[in-house]
């Protein structure tokens, strides 16, 4: 049985091109997700990230961690410590899941569980909001990778100052379509966030964006 990691264990994330090389033999859909796809969307690190995640489908989610290879293994939180993922029941909800590296004695991956259907990414708060899967996951030499509009609406709900520093690097090299898509999702799907009132003034809704260029 594999020895049960210290909850205060330390990270040392793997790069993305490990994170690729790890899931390669996986078949099923998976991305670069949060700070790290931003920062390769973006072809720089934003700031310093504690760690790395990529995102799964929940049905895909168990698929995805068992093809890890040793020494690799997978663990959920459980009260105050962690248990190996094999020994969580099925309808545990087991998210987020943390990957240990037991040569490193340490953590290297995150692994999310997000929604979708065949054809669509599906956003896990509110299933109003979906983009195909050509849209919510980019091909970027090689590694899927999140698109960086998809990551900001994940961090608008509670944004702390590192999302703000992610926002303000990220929000203006983004598409005119993504950045609209952007708009209109916190405006739908989070309008009490803090970031909407930079969308739109509560004041004057029906005007046009504050953000966008020649106001």
């Amino acid at each position: 049985m594999v020895a049960s990691p210290s909850f205060t264990t330390e990270w040392d994330p793997l790069s993305p091109g490990a994170v690729a090389d790890l899931l390669a033999s996986s078949s099923v859909r998976w991305w670069l997700s949060g700070g790290a796809a931003l920062d390769r969307w973006l072809g720089r690190p934003i700031r310093a990230r504690a760690n790395v995640d990529v995102s799964t489908t929940a049905r895909d989610l168990r698929e995805l961690v068992a093809a890890l290879p040793s020494p690799y293994s997978a663990w959920i939180a459980d009260g105050d410590g962690w248990i190996p993922l094999a020994d969580a029941g099925e309808d545990v909800d087991a998210h987020p899941i943390l990957i240990h590296d037991e040569s490193r004695n340490s953590w290297v991956l995150q692994v999310n569980a997000e929604d979708g259907a065949d054809r669509a990414w599906v956003y896990k708060r509110d299933p109003r909001l979906q983009l195909p899967w050509d849209r919510a996951v980019l091909d970027l030499d090689g590694i899927p990778t999140g698109a960086p509009e998809v990551q900001l609406v994940w961090k608008a709900l509670r944004p702390r100052p590192e999302d703000d520093a992610d926002k303000e690097a990220v929000l203006p090299e983004l598409s005119t379509e993504a950045r609209a898509w952007w708009e209109r999702a916190i405006l739908t799907i989070h309008p009490h966030s803090t970031w909407s009132i930079h969308v739109r003034s509560p004041f004057a809704p029906a005007k046009a964006s504050w953000n966008r260029p020649g106001r």
